[in-house]
């Protein structure tokens, strides 16, 4: 059973006199921090690895003009209350939260550390970030998808001279004042970016499919349909989808200003190239543009698991309790969180403490003896 040493001091990112972790728990998002407030109240050992330098996660790295009333929400941490709605940054806001939340409940914190893989060395797995490493009999998976942005491939697109920049390295509105900007991507974050830059500049958009947009209100019912649709992808291991591309599009009061303008009235179908000048359409037209805005997306950010084949043959990480729990089919001791259907603030919240449930399950499996010490 857990040995309760959770809250032992931390040196150098080893829980002192612990030489193997009952778990480790990669990421310090919202998931991530959920589990690891679960997993202190079940009394497990554990620590967080955190690639970031200061807490945050992926809040960080947002957009200096994206305030807390723009974000689609911060749901609560446990044990805790949510952030104001309000005009704050939420690259400052969020954070803060996240690091008074991880000093009032004393949450073991190693950072920065950047993991590369994880292996599994005769039923122990050994987390890996350059020289160092650590043992833990189970883990929990936080890495979310922002470090991971997906970029499509289009012809020429090697060639366009204008600046052609990702989500995750969006400047804010401001950067784009006198530039003809056209914004590829048919979800939320798209339409969000048309909202923000179509009354200060020129755009343009671009998507795969037409957009399904949503006229009524989103209510629990509809949510609770929306992440059936995901958590039946993840049962049959296939890739997850976000919760929100299968949500439809609404526009925030943000947003009424372009709409009035007619910018989400423009919408085309992508491009069949890219030029050095712009993009050439399929039917052979050409539209001159000074930026391409790629609001296209995430993957999931579990390139450092592979050595422990977790993949199904679909694709994706096969969960279980068909697809609404946290614990990956092929290996129990391994907890995936912020991943498919609790890839959302509330989801993830959920996610952290179905992971430590997890967690405790996997070790009452496997243990055979006592907590190994250093002596």
């Amino acid at each position: 059973m857990p040995c309760g040493t959770w809250n032992k001091p931390v040196a150098d990112g080893v829980l002192l006199g612990v030489s193997i972790l009952d778990s480790i728990v990669i990421g310090a998002g919202q998931a991530g921090l959920s589990a690891s407030y679960h997993l202190s109240r079940l009394g497990i050992s554990h620590v967080v690895l955190d690639a970031d330098d200061e807490p945050g996660g992926a809040w960080r790295h947002r957009w200096d003009a994206l305030t807390m009333r723009d974000v689609h929400g911060v749901a609560e941490l446990p044990g805790d209350t949510a952030p104001p709605r309000d005009g704050a940054r939420a690259n400052v806001a969020v954070p803060a939260y996240f690091a008074a939340y991880e000093r009032a409940h004393r949450l073991p914190m190693v950072r920065p550390v950047a993991v590369d893989r994880v292996d599994d060395d005769d039923g122990i797995l050994v987390v890996r970030a350059g020289d160092r490493h650590w043992r833990t009999r189970t883990l929990v998976n936080a890495t979310g998808t922002w470090t991971h942005p997906f970029l499509p491939h289009y012809p020429g697109m090697e060639t366009f001279l204008g600046e052609q920049l990702h989500t995750v390295d969006y400047p804010g509105p401001a950067h784009f004042l006198g530039k003809r900007v056209l914004v590829v991507g048919g979800g939320a974050s798209a339409v969000q970016f048309i909202g923000a830059l179509a009354p200060l500049t020129e755009t343009l958009w671009a998507t795969r499919r037409e957009p399904v947009w949503r006229n009524d209100d989103f209510t629990p019912e509809a949510g609770a349909a929306a992440v059936a649709l995901v958590e039946q992808r993840v049962a049959q291991g296939l890739p997850p989808q976000s919760v929100v591309s299968v949500t439809g599009l609404m526009l925030r009061p943000q947003e009424r200003e372009a709409e009035r303008l007619g910018a989400y009235d423009a919408r085309r179908p992508m491009f069949a190239r890219i030029e050095p000048d712009g993009v050439r359409w399929a039917d052979g037209s050409f539209e001159r543009v000074d930026v391409i805005l790629w609001a296209t997306g995430f993957r999931p950010a579990i390139g450092h698991l592979a050595p422990l084949h977790l993949r199904s043959a679909a694709g994706g990480i096969q969960l279980d309790r068909d697809g609404r729990g946290t614990t990956a089919v092929k290996d129990p001791r391994i907890q995936l969180v912020g991943y498919g259907p609790s890839a959302s603030t509330i989801g993830a919240n959920r996610a952290g403490r179905s992971a430590a449930k997890g967690v405790q399950r996997a070790l009452g499996a496997v243990r055979d003896a006592p907590l190994q010490t250093s002596v």
